[in-house]
């Protein structure tokens, strides 16, 4: 029960306090006059009588009525009912002060106009109650008004008396009627329950005054927390429109200022930085205007102002459009029919008040769906003496899915919602309407979403609730209370309200309380219950179903990646690891981490090795950070755990947890979450220390009930509370202290939990690392992770406690700091005692202390950790005697310009960045790693080059990694086009990298020719590194420079000089005898100085050995071959021959880079020749180099002229000279040199014509000097020719007749046409004129020299190995390859070479006489002969052509390659290269020409600069053999593996594979070919651009076999299985001829396999082609026709020239064979190699397929054979074989090559035959046998007549069979 009314006040007008503005009010009388002892009388009422303020008025205003609310002290309203009359001043008092704010001096003077006749001032009768029945006081204040006005026979006295000691019941929809003594009768009903508030009509006239979406927005704002005003000019309705706020925001309490009428005396109330729900009365709105952060309502308005710097959230979307719909449903139900054209006539709204509680309904359910299971997140973590309730935000927005909701995380965060949960967390007590809504209606409102009716019968159905509960009695009696008579306040003379007798209203008062005391105390009793939880949060969030569907598939992902790893399967892990850090943006993959972790822990496999726990902490990390600070999915909270159980050894001891490494997340240094999970972990041990009790009492009943789910901690909690009155003192003390140390120990726990995870790994830093970037790149301990507490939170919180100071650096203080104010908050909060806190505060310096001492021998053991995140160094293959230098750095291998690798535009997978190591051997440098990309991360990557071929070499800048900080990286770029990118990792130390380059540096450019590999191959790598020592002997360069000198003493004498392990097997190999005559000539000067020559290093040799090791040399091969000159063994030459091969350089004493023998004319002496030899640069005089054997015209090479030397040539001979002598008679002598080139050409007499091809471009030389420069332009068409020719060269007239575009008419070249055409440089031969009187013409041509080879190369090796992707779009790939002008320079070479073979083929002799006779002149001399000479196109011819004209002739391949020291400066100038590559251009026109493959091209591209062999080393025979070279190979061949030359290497591997073949080789004999040179038909060679990342470079046979083999072995598991196998081939990953390789290759490679399985020795793959091919041509010759059954038809290939060829793309080996098979000539004809080694031919030629299975030889033996008609018979060897249906016939057994087939489909019969003539004598009859095919009649006669059966038996099954 509770008092109606607590006070009755009257207020009146005080005349004495009048200040200098408004006048005020004063208390007259207050009953009762001591205050209640529970209720002390409020202060300031009088200001809330006259809110605007005390005025006097000028007439009188009829009586007013509103309620004020007060808030007292313990924030308890006070309603203050104010009834408001007016009475009339005596007019002896000072006169008012009217509203007009006049001035006070001014009225004070008698004569103001103003002052009026009468004044009225208002008086106020107040009722202050707890209650709000506001139509109870208005009645009962109004019926003392009555009495009062009307002057009623009724003690005012008694009224107030009764007024003030009736009582009420509270609550419980009691119904009571009360009087006050006057003949009244009022009825109160009270709501059946009290917390539902109260709210009549107001909410419905707040939606009509503001409309929904205003209201909404108040809502909002009052809910989060902003300032709320509401102005009108009625008080009574800004009280409503606050109640209604109020009652719309149930079951939330509204706890900061609510004042509903603000009196005009407190306005700056308005500026307080609280929020507030306020009401002013709207004349004071100018007051409001300033107020920047205020929400303003005007209710008369109808409109809600919000300023610009406020922001309301509004609600959730799906809420805020369902909460719209419902209530213009409910307040405008027209809405919906508006537009239908039959409206329904009844609907209507319903009445206010059902329409108020109908809105109220509304937000009822929105609250419930807002707050639903909100249960589940509460924490009980005290249940006696009370319980303390905690409510997990974090968890509850994040299983809500709201966590980035602003509204709601505010409403949570407010002060409305912390009441909500004190009140309502409670798990024992009375429920109300929302407890149950929450509980079991939130199902039906999921499944009526969208259904308007089923919402609307809802929201019915609950306003039927709210209205019973506010009207539990529908029908009321009436009120009966007397009202004053109509206008009784405008009476004139009323006398003022009296004065009360104190006396009798506080004896009434005194009476009823002494009543009070004696009656029994009306308890009520409250009906109290568990509160239901309702459903889980997890039931009601399905609706998010479908996101979690796709995830089931990510889950197993992440459960196989952590089986993985536990199962030490670390690249499986590897490869799902990037899927799984993908995956751990969703929730649901994180969760389910958190839980196969937790299992793992429970299966006790917490320790782990070091890679694992790298896997593990990296997920974590992950995990971890896309959390936010507030853990709002459980996340870091289900880790916590973890990371304290996770650890691995690092060593004896020493034990590293997994909590080290994931500190850097935010969300540990978040107090909230530390609360959150303090709180959580509490509630399980209190749920557990009551359990265990209760334990025992439960079983039965709950075996009964089934599968029950484990009791929540919340309904524990209740039972306890239930129980707890009944339990003795002693036992709720036990249970009151259990609990409090239950909590006191977890706060232990915490403590140290929370110190394992705020200090840093290395605490020895003694700042705190502020950026939570990179931070402290060692504290990284092998995991990805930074060490640092993220700084910036650590820095609030230092600030927030104030302590700026020094110390606030300093990591321990600070975490104990920060432990500490955690550990003061929850143990208050959990009503720890106070002894146990300041334990707690004494004990927690000392926790992180000790965890800082563990923590140093942790980090200083995990520096030493090698970093295991990275992948283990693959060890590279090495070849035989290559050595490793450096051990691997680990760098990582970045993308270049290629994008292929990258996965570029192409696509493919990203292989580089890759990381791995970089070895540095004495042969290559080696990169070898892994991919980072984890996709591919278990293929391997390697790219090497030799390190001969490094051309630059240079440091650069790049960021390996986004988060590796990379010390520096090294860019190196190879001749053989391979570019490493290299970036050292950070464990790599400066000084390795600096080490690593003066390494490669010493290498690359040794002091001598003896440091390159090739020479140290074999030796242990130290001696190339150390300084040369001193020898004892000098060094072999001493001697070759004294041996330079001598020579420059005595021409004509030399010494040759050889190593000291010259081979003993010299002198028997002498097996030619060479003429003895000149033997004094080279025997040893005996002048030489003894002490430079000790005997050791000299040995004599007799000139029988030299001049036999110079006829061994290819040169002189060749000679024989070309039948160009011989070495007769008696004095007098054979004078027919026009050539001889002159010794006079075997001792290189006339031209040192010359073989030791030339070809010259035979009538021209040697000591000329030593003469003429002066007028050419470096000696090089004009030698022959190769004679047409048709035309006999012969080709010549030289050095360019000096100066002199050329005028003297030129110039007509009787012209004074004005040099000495000298000259005149060397150029006569030269002339006689040349004179006798032609005369030994035999058709030189019929050159009638002379030298008209000068006379016609003389013209255009003088003309334009740049003309034909490569530079100037791109058309080279300025040789000195006529101008056909000249035109032709330029690829203009390419219409005219054959394929080459040689023009029709080959003779024109003919008709004029000199003996001999010199074709020299245009600069040297300025001028020259020409003379009528010579046979010879000279060309001047302008060609590059080696600077421009040199600089076009560079940009060559840019264009296609780009350094890095161009950003410029202009810079593509082919712009900077023209700009290269690499193919220019091609073409220029090409053209050059044809027009001299076509001046060779027309019968003229050519001299090429260019720069020093060794670059261009070298390339042009032997595409020349290349193009010319079928021989050159053969494997031998081509190795033969090197030999001679670059090898023996003396191209410097030493200086070019810039391979020593010496060459550094020099640089690189492929002119070899530039020779090969023309090679392929041509080898690409005429793929049949050649039977090399375009591989051998590469090959020998890539070996010439590798130094891997010794073969292209030095400059000129001369200096290989000074360091004795030459002849070693042919003796010391017995060092296994390590083969010093490229040919006896190709020659092994070609015996073994058919790499180097070309299968297309099909040559037309005598062809000579004429290639465009037109750039357009040139094509840029692959060899630049391709690369093979799987094995690098393909070159070094024996490195890419062995990748192969265990590769194969993998494969070979599913070969037997029918599926097709898929390949995917990488463009520049995988070597596609090896992966896919062609018809040809893959069939010889099967063979070999299955002959191998079948044990037998393979047969050589050349003699199986050979058979191929011989067995084809026979087939082709039997069948008259092609058939298919020839083994490959022929194209329209090449211009139809072929008749039938085989036609294969590159690939292989191969020999001379003729294999064009029209031609029946000797096809078996050997190889002109001759393959001394070759097997005695198989018994058949089927011996491919003898291995595979038994029927293909099915039968054999020996059988006579009638020959066709008129040829006698013959014994032959036949085969029967089923398998291809055939019977074949050979001259023997031992015979390879079938003579003929007899395809068993054509036999028609088999039957017993007779003898004819000339068969055997000896053999009975019945041995005959004859064979009928549709062709002819075979006769066959067998040895005896046994076998003459089984042949005609096998023959006949066999048809039988087909």
């Amino acid at each position: 029960m509770a008092r109606l009314a607590d006070y009755f006040v009257l207020v009146g007008y005080d005349p004495g306090k009048r200040g200098s503005g408004d006048g005020q009010g004063q208390i007259l009388q207050r009953f009762p006059e001591k205050d209640w002892e529970d209720n002390p009388f409020p202060q300031g009422i009088e200001l809330f009588c006259q809110p605007s303020g005390w005025q006097l008025f000028t007439e009188r205003n009829p009586p007013t009525f509103f309620v004020a609310v007060l808030t007292d002290i313990n924030s308890e309203r006070h309603y203050c009912a104010c009834f408001t009359f007016w009475e009339a001043v005596e007019s002896a008092q000072p006169q008012s002060h009217p509203r007009n704010g006049e001035g006070e001096e001014e009225e004070e003077e008698p004569s103001s106009p103003v002052q009026p006749t009468q004044l009225f001032a208002p008086k106020s009768l107040v009722l202050v109650s707890r209650l709000d029945h506001a139509e109870v006081f208005r009645n009962s204040l109004g019926l003392i008004y009555t009495i009062y006005v009307d002057g009623l026979s009724v003690s005012l006295e008694n009224v107030i008396g009764n007024l003030l000691t009736c009582t009420i019941p509270i609550t419980g929809g009691a119904q009571r009627t009360i009087s006050l003594g006057a003949g009244d009768r009022q009825v109160i009903q009270t709501p059946i329950n009290d917390s539902l508030p109260v709210s009549s009509c107001s909410v419905a006239l707040l939606f009509r005054q503001l409309g929904i979406t205003n209201v909404l927005y108040l809502f909002c704002a009052a809910l989060t927390e902003h300032k709320i005003l509401f102005l009108s000019s009625s008080y009574q309705r800004l009280t409503d429109a606050c109640r209604a706020l109020l009652a719309l925001m149930f079951p939330l309490k509204y706890s900061f200022t609510y004042v509903p009428i603000l009196p005009a005396q407190l306005l700056e109330v308005l500026s307080t930085p609280t929020p507030f729900i306020i009401g002013v009365h709207s004349i004071f709105q100018s007051e409001t205007q300033e107020l920047l952060d205020v929400v303003i309502a005007d209710l008369d308005g109808g409109t809600v102002n919000v300023p610009e710097c406020v922001h309301i959230s509004l609600l959730p979307e799906p809420l805020l459009q369902q909460t719209r719909e419902a209530l213009s449903m409910v307040l405008d139900p027209e809405l919906e029919v508006a537009d239908l054209a039959f409206p329904p006539s009844t609907i209507s709204a319903s009445s206010l008040k059902m329409q108020d509680k109908e809105i109220r309904a509304v937000f009822l359910r929105l609250f419930a769906q807002l707050l639903q299971g909100y249960r589940w997140c509460l924490h009980i973590i005290r249940i006696h003496p009370e319980p303390v309730i905690r409510f997990h935000k974090a968890a509850f927005l994040g299983q809500r899915g709201l966590t980035e909701d602003d509204f709601l995380t505010k409403v949570l965060e407010g002060m409305a919602f912390a009441g909500f949960v004190t009140e309502r967390g409670a798990p024992y007590r009375s429920i109300d309407l929302f407890d149950e809504l929450v509980a079991y209606e939130v199902k039906r409102m999921r499944a009526e979403e969208g259904n308007k009716q089923k919402i609307l019968r809802h929201i019915k159905e609950l306003a039927e609730k709210l209205y019973k509960n506010e009207n539990p009695y529908p029908a009321v009696t009436m009120h009966k209370v007397q009202k004053p008579t109509e206008g009784c306040h405008l009476r004139l003379h009323q006398k003022p309200f009296p004065r009360l007798d104190e006396g009798t209203v506080q004896w009434i008062i005194d009476q009823a309380t002494a009543k009070l005391q004696t009656a029994p105390p009306a308890v009520k009793a409250e009906k109290k219950c568990m509160v239901p939880s309702g459903p889980p949060i997890a039931a009601i969030m399905e609706r998010n179903g479908n996101a979690l569907a796709n995830s089931a598939r990510r889950l197993e992902v992440v459960r196989n990646c952590i089986s993985y790893v536990f199962e030490n399967k670390m690249l499986e892990a590897k490869k799902l690891f990037p899927a799984v850090l993908r995956a751990m943006k969703g929730r649901a993959a994180r969760h389910c981490l958190t839980q196969e972790l937790n299992l793992h822990v429970q299966q006790n496999r917490a320790v782990l090795d070091h890679q694992q726990f790298d896997f593990i902490i990296r997920m974590m990390n992950c995990c971890l950070q896309d959390c936010t600070a507030m853990d709002e999915h459980g996340i870091a909270a289900a880790l916590l755990p973890l990371v304290t159980a996770f650890c691995r050894k690092l060593s004896p001891g020493i034990t590293q947890f997994a909590y080290s490494c994931v500190q850097e997340h935010v969300v540990w240094t978040n107090i909230q979450f530390w609360e959150a999970m303090f709180y959580c972990d509490v509630q399980n041990h209190i749920r557990a220390l009551y359990l265990d009790n209760n334990e025992e009492n439960h079983t039965d009943e709950e075996s009964t009930e089934g599968p029950q789910e484990a009791k929540s901690a919340l309904e524990i909690a209740s039972e306890q509370l239930r129980l707890w009155p009944t339990m003795s003192r002693e036992k709720q003390q036990e249970l009151i202290q259990k609990e409090e140390s239950t909590v006191f120990s977890q706060a232990i726990h915490y403590a140290n939990r929370m110190s394992y995870l705020l200090l840093p790994l290395d605490t020895s830093k003694n700042r705190l690392l502020r950026s939570s970037g990179l931070g402290d790149v060692e504290s990284v301990s092998n995991s990805f992770v930074t060490n640092s507490i993220a700084g910036s939170v650590a820095e609030s919180y230092d600030t927030e406690s104030g302590f700026e100071d020094a110390e606030s650096s300093d990591v321990a203080n600070y975490v104990v700091r920060f432990i500490n104010r955690f550990v003061d908050k929850v143990c208050t909060e959990s009503g720890v005692t106070n002894e146990h806190l300041k334990g707690l505060h004494v004990m927690i310096p000392d926790i992180v202390q000790m965890h800082i001492e563990t923590l140093d021998a942790v980090h200083r053991e995990s520096k030493r950790l090698p970093p295991i995140q990275k992948p283990k160094l693959l060890r590279p293959n090495l070849l035989v005697g290559e050595e490793c230098v450096m051990e691997g750095l680990r760098v990582y291998l970045m993308p270049d310009g290629r994008e292929e690798a990258a996965g570029g535009n192409i696509g493919g997978p990203p292989l580089l960045p890759a990381e791995g190591a970089i070895f540095l051997t004495t042969y290559r440098i080696i990169f070898k790693g892994t991919p980072t990309d984890p996709l591919v991360g278990e293929q391997v990557v390697i790219r090497s080059f030799p390190i001969a071929s490094l051309t630059k070499e240079k440091k650069i800048a790049i960021q390996a990694q986004a988060d590796q900080f990379i010390q520096e990286s090294l860019q190196l770029r190879s001749c053989t086009f391979q570019l490493l990118k290299i970036a050292f990792d950070e464990e790599v130390a400066s000084d390795s990298a600096e080490v690593f380059r003066k390494h490669l540096h010493k290498l690359r450019y040794p002091q001598h020719v003896r440091g390159t590999f090739a020479f140290t191959v074999g030796q242990s790598p130290k001696q190339a590194m150390q300084p040369k020592v001193k020898e004892k002997n000098p060094s072999l360069r001493t001697l070759s420079k004294n041996l330079v000198k001598n020579a420059k003493k005595t021409i004509g004498r030399q010494y040759v000089t050889r190593k000291k392990y010259t081979p003993p097997m010299w002198e028997q190999r002498s097996s030619q005898h060479f003429p003895e005559d000149n033997e004094d000539e080279i025997s040893v000067s005996e002048e030489m100085d003894r002490s430079t020559l000790t005997p050791t290093t000299t040995i004599k040799p007799s000139d029988k050995m030299t001049i036999n090791h110079l006829v061994e040399r290819a040169c002189c091969r060749d000679y024989q071959r070309m039948g160009l000159g011989t070495l007769s063994s008696s004095l007098t030459r054979s004078k027919n021959e026009p050539f001889r091969i002159s010794t006079v350089n075997r001792m290189y004493a006339i031209c040192r880079s010359y073989p030791g023998l030339l070809i010259v004319p035979q009538s021209i002496q040697d000591n000329t020749i030593q003469r003429i030899s002066r007028c050419y640069r470096q000696n090089r005089f004009p030698v022959v180099c190769w004679r047409n054997s048709r035309t006999k015209a012969v080709l010549l090479r030289s050095g360019g002229l000096h100066g002199k030397g050329v005028v003297g040539l030129f110039k007509s001979q009787n012209a004074p000279t004005a040099g000495p002598s000298q000259t005149d008679s060397t150029s006569l002598e030269q002339e006689k040199y040349l004179q006798a080139v032609i005369n030994s050409m035999p058709h030189y007499a019929d050159a009638s014509g002379r030298n008209t091809l000068s006379g016609f471009t003389s013209a255009h030389m003088s003309s334009s000097g740049k003309w034909g420069s490569i530079r100037a332009s791109g058309r080279m068409s300025s040789y000195a020719l006529n101008v056909e020719i000249g035109s032709r060269l330029a690829g203009k007239d390419l219409l005219g007749g054959q394929h080459n575009g040689t023009p029709s008419e080959a003779s024109f070249l003919r008709q004029h046409r000199a003996s001999l055409y010199i074709i020299g440089d245009k600069s040297q031969l300025k001028g020259v004129k020409p003379d009528p009187l010579q046979h010879w013409e000279v060309v001047p041509i302008e060609v590059f020299d080696v600077r421009q080879v040199k600089a076009s190369f560079k940009k060559l090796m840019k264009a296609c190995v780009p350094g890095c992707s161009s950003t410029d779009p202009s810079v593509t790939y082919l712009r900077s390859l023209e700009e290269s002008e690499w193919l220019s320079q091609i073409h220029k070479i090409l053209q050059i070479s044809v027009l001299v073979v076509e001046l060779l083929d027309t019968g003229s002799s050519v001299l090429v006489s260019l720069e020093d006779g060794w670059d261009i002149t070298t390339q042009v001399v032997s595409l020349v002969q290349l193009l010319s000479d079928p021989y050159y196109r053969t494997l031998e011819g081509f190795r033969l052509l090197v030999e001679k004209e670059w090898l023996s002739f003396g191209h410097r391949f030493s200086h070019r390659g810039a391979q020593t020291l010496a060459g550094q400066s020099s640089g690189f100038a492929p002119i070899f290269l530039q020779f090969l590559d023309c090679v392929h251009q041509i080898h690409l026109q005429f793929p049949m020409e050649f039977e090399f493959s375009q591989y051998y091209l590469k090959f020998l591209s890539y070996h010439y600069v590798s130094n891997r062999f010794r073969t292209f080393l030095l400059d000129s025979d001369y200096e290989r053999i000074e360091l004795g070279l030459l002849y070693e190979e042919k003796g010391e061949r017995k060092s296994q593996q390590v083969y010093k030359s490229i040919w006896d290497y190709i020659d092994r591997l070609n015996k073994k594979a058919p790499i180097f073949f070309n299968y297309m080789y099909a040559p037309e004999d005598g062809e000579v070919l004429r290639p465009y040179s037109n750039i357009s038909n040139l094509k840029v060679w692959d060899y630049y651009t391709e690369e093979t990342l799987s094995e690098g470079p393909s070159y070094d046979w024996e490195l890419a076999q062995g990748q192969l083999e265990h590769v194969e072995e993998a494969d070979r598991q599913d070969t037997s299985a029918p599926q097709t196998k898929r390949k995917i081939i990488w463009p520049c990953y995988d070597n596609r001829s090896r992966v896919e390789p062609d018809a040809i290759s893959k069939l010889l490679e099967e063979l070999h396999n299955l002959e191998m399985e079948l044990g037998q020795i393979p047969e050589r793959w050349k003699d199986t082609w050979d058979k191929v091919k011989a067995s084809q041509r026979t087939e082709a010759r039997q069948e008259g026709s092609r058939t298919p059954s020839s083994l490959l038809m022929s194209s329209g290939l090449s211009h139809h020239r072929r008749s039938l060829g085989v036609y294969l793309q590159e690939s292989g080996v191969g020999s001379t064979l003729n294999l064009s098979l029209d031609s029946d000539t000797s096809s078996t004809s050997t190889p002109s190699s001759g393959k001394q080694g070759g097997r005695k031919s198989t018994s058949t030629l089927y011996s491919q397929f003898q291995m595979s299975e038994s029927e293909n030889r099915s039968y054999e033996g020996s059988l006579y054979k009638k020959g066709a008609f008129m040829k006698p018979w013959k014994p032959r060897w036949f085969v029967l074989d089923k398998t291809k249906h055939q019977l074949r016939y050979y001259d023997s057994r031992m015979d390879t090559e079938c003579k003929g087939v007899i395809d068993l489909a054509e036999v028609e019969s088999i039957t017993p035959g007779t003898p004819t003539m000339g068969a055997p004598k000896t053999v009975d009859e019945k041995a005959f046998f004859d064979l009928k095919t549709t062709k002819r009649v075979y006769n066959f006669c067998a040895q005896d007549v046994q076998l003459a059966q089984q042949w005609i038996d096998r023959i006949q099954s066999c048809l039988s069979d087909a």
